[in-house]
């Protein structure tokens, strides 16, 4: 005879009991609030820092002990709270930022929701204090028992939150180290610091100053003060108006990218946001200059109508939503594109550093080169800057001996060029010396010592001639014998309908041949030889969510970019001195010169001091 199954068997599913609906307490629906506003002690800094900047203070002093478990303190010089609004200051979406659908809808302020305070004294010990402008004395609250008092102090507020999570002691479990939770507490200062350069912010941490930053006139001091010197020296400045959109700010230059997206702010109407659309429309613009996964840094600032983007879309509000995100990406992308695409020769030709021994000064005579790089012309023409004439007169090869082998250097020779005829002119790359091992070029320019290296030159500058080519031009399309089908997600389906304008443009003809299929019939010619369904697939999912034209530019920039690299100047080729100086002109007058097609450098500044210094004159 068998057991009987037991409730404790597995293999026997328990009947569910049914709770009956009831509304949740005030206090459990601000601790179930706190769980999305507030994250760690960082969380409280950013929402007191709002608070305290849509007050209009002009200075903020935030004290942190244990890392902002203990206590979280922002003290702000701004307007103040009258004595009866300060208990409705702790009521779960009470707020003076907003009061209808329209003003939400425009919100200009940093916070509107009305829930962070409520939210934070739900968890943790909260006060308030609080004087306003033209009160005779300040009044304190506390947010445990309701307690009003009157206090000393100046006019603004001081919010202290002490034990943070004690009310939700398994949220504390997930707090990391002391040290590691101040870190995100001074970040979260700096996100600030950098959107509002005339405010002044002190951190304090156990009664140690820790970080200030004085108000200041400008964003340019404010970056210098919260990112470094070396932010601002490496890096360009972002200015770019496109309809309702205004981008400005400073982007780093590819040489200074990081391994770690760590220095990358983007804010929105002074917001400090993380949005696809902008990460997306940034990434884009630094595709071409940068090398392998290198992370670029920036600080950009975005203002827009507050009425084309949605700021409501999370409790913390760092994500926000376009109302046009095409354009929005657009307007990113060109601006930091056009920034970074003037060449950086032009900072060589600063004033000379003065070198610990003067030597006398020699002025060869040297000419402007009188070769030309005809764009007209294409590929089949990129090698004219080296005419065949020439190759024939040009010094011989390598010796091809062995590792003892002396290596050959073609040197310029005295009395071979002219100085230009205006005598002001200067040539931020200078005038070519020599050329070392077949692969460098070695000038002379105010500063020092210029390093070219001459195949990644030259393919950047034969890549951007055929960009521009290929830019004036409109994107021809080609027609499919055979349509290329595949299965589509309706994700694809729909976008491909909702798109069926804008993909001629892209040179694409994509139709549905199916529910559930879409047929390719038509491909850029530029592209004709690729696949054509990985194509379809890319442009639809860019659309679904950016701007598409950036993934038929990808794909046709790689295939200049291969082109280019066939036909550059390519390593043992032996230039005169005029092929060199042709080279070095064309550097300066081409886009985006100081990087090739693959992100690595294409010259190099030494200065006489850092040569002095390897010689350890004046030492």
């Amino acid at each position: 005879m068998s057991a009987l199954p037991t409730a404790s068997d597995p293999s026997v599913s328990p009947v569910a009991t049914r709770r009956p609906i009831r509304e949740l307490p005030d206090e459990l629906i601000s601790q179930i609030a706190a769980g999305e506003v507030v994250e760690r002690p960082a969380s409280v800094v950013r929402e007191l820092l709002d608070n305290a900047l849509d007050a209009g203070a002009r200075q903020v002093t935030v004290r942190l002990a244990a890392g902002g478990v203990r206590l979280i303190s922002v003290e702000d010089d701004g307007q103040g709270l009258p004595r009866d609004e300060l208990p409705l200051a702790l009521r779960r979406h009470a707020t003076s930022k907003i009061a209808s659908l329209g003003e939400l809808e425009t919100v200009g302020t940093m916070g509107f929701r009305g829930e962070a305070l409520a939210a934070i004294n739900a968890i943790a010990e909260l006060s308030l204090q609080s004087r306003a402008a033209g009160a005779e004395h300040a009044f304190a609250l506390d947010g445990r028992t309701g307690e009003l008092r009157p206090v000393a102090r100046a006019t603004g507020t001081t919010v202290e939150v002490r034990e943070l999570f004690f009310a939700t002691p398994a949220r504390r479990k997930f707090l990391k180290t002391d040290a590691t939770e101040l870190a995100h507490c001074i970040e979260a200062v700096r996100r600030h610091a950098l959107a509002r350069p005339e405010v002044g912010f002190a951190v304090w941490h156990d009664g140690r100053l820790v970080e200030q930053w004085r108000g200041a006139e400008g964003r340019a001091p404010r970056l210098a003060d919260t990112l470094g010197d070396d932010f601002v020296t490496h890096s360009v400045a972002v200015e770019h108006a496109a309809g309702p959109v205004h981008v400005s700010g400073r982007a780093g230059i590819p040489d200074a990218a990081r391994s770690r997206a760590d220095q990358q702010f983007f804010y929105v109407n002074g917001r400090f946001v993380r949005d696809k659309v902008l990460a997306h429309a940034v990434r884009s613009a630094y595709e071409d200059v940068l090398h392998g996964q290198r992370q670029p840094v920036y600080a950009l600032y975005l203002d827009i109508d507050p009425a084309r983007v949605d700021v409501n879309v999370h409790p913390t509000k760092i994500e926000v939503r376009f109302r046009d995100g095409r354009e929005v990406h657009q307007a990113v992308r060109h601006a930091i594109e056009n920034a970074l695409a003037a060449p950086r020769a032009g900072d060589a030709a600063a004033p000379p550093a003065e070198p610990f021994f003067k030597p006398r000064p020699v002025m060869p005579t040297w000419t402007q080169p009188a070769m030309h790089f005809a764009a007209e012309r294409g590929l089949g023409d990129a090698a004219a800057m080296w005419p065949t004439a020439r190759r024939d007169d040009a010094a011989p090869a390598i010796p091809s001996g062995g590792q003892n082998a002396m290596p050959a250097v073609a040197f310029a020779q005295p009395g071979a060029a002219s100085r230009p005829a205006d005598a002001d002119e200067a040539w931020p790359l200078g005038r070519a010396l020599a050329q070392l091992q077949g692969i460098y070029i070695l000038a002379e320019n105010n500063q020092g010592l210029v390093i070219v290296d001459m195949h990644a030159a030259h393919e950047r500058i034969v890549y951007e001639r055929l960009k521009v080519q290929l830019d004036g031009a409109a994107i021809a399309s080609q027609p499919l014998l055979i349509p290329a089908t595949f299965a589509a997600t309706p994700q694809e389906v729909a976008t491909a309908e909702a798109c069926a304008s804008v993909l001629p443009s892209l040179g694409l003809e994509i139709t549905p041949f199916s529910p559930r299929t879409l047929a390719v019939r038509a491909v850029p010619s530029t592209l004709a030889d690729g696949d054509p369904v990985e194509l379809a697939r890319s442009v639809l999912a860019e659309l679904a969510q950016h701007d598409a034209s950036t993934v038929v530019q990808r794909a046709q920039n790689e295939l200049l970019s291969t082109m280019a690299c066939h036909g550059a100047v390519r390593a043992n080729r032996r230039l005169t001195v005029d092929e060199m100086n042709a080279l070095l002109r064309q550097m300066e007058a081409t886009e985006r010169s100081d990087q090739c097609n693959h992100g690595r450098p294409t010259w190099r500044q030494l200065s006489v001091r850092e040569l002095d210094s390897l010689f350890m004159r004046g030492r």
